[in-house]
């Protein structure tokens, strides 16, 4: 009588790699703790003579978002930027502003502005802005400007810095 002898190295490795390749694994990558841009300002500029429709939200981070008419835009606003805004928007007394400021007489011409910011939004039309809006407004737009969504040079105020 024979005894047959399997080949146990045959065996034994093929048990080694199945045990070490459950050793191995993959790497996980550390978790990200970063917490996505939140907005901080949503601006919208609706009508006039030239019909502008044009939109710019701004990111705490200072990425801003442009569309209007045929163009969208993506920018970064440097830091000096982006604080010019924050106190505009503080200065002005944004929160205690009302909702609403419309013309007193409306026609097919006027533009009307609507600025969210912290959770408020506040719609005005170009001939009743209440002054506190005036130079936030302008540099808004001098934003949408410099991206080239102005369909038109219609209105910036004529604001500077």
């Amino acid at each position: 009588m024979r005894i047959k002898i399997i080949p146990l190295f045959p065996l034994f490795a093929l048990a080694l790699i199945l045990v070490c390749a459950g050793c191995l694994g993959t790497k996980s990558l550390p978790p990200t703790t970063t917490s996505p841009p939140s907005m901080l300002v949503d601006y919208h500029r609706t009508g006039g003579v030239s019909n502008i429709n044009d939109r710019l939200v701004i990111f705490d981070n200072g990425v801003a978002v442009i569309s209007g008419g045929s163009t969208n835009a993506e920018t970064t606003l440097n830091a000096t930027d982006l604080g010019l805004i924050s106190v505009l928007l503080n200065e002005s007394q944004f929160s205690d502003l009302q909702t609403n400021y419309p013309a007193a007489n409306q026609g097919g011409d006027i533009v009307t502005y609507t600025i969210s910011y912290r959770g408020k939004t506040v719609t005005t039309q170009e001939t009743d802005i209440p002054p506190s809006l005036e130079s936030i407004i302008g540099e808004l737009n001098k934003i949408i400007g410099s991206a080239g969504a102005e369909k038109s040079t219609y209105p910036t105020l004529g604001i500077t810095r």
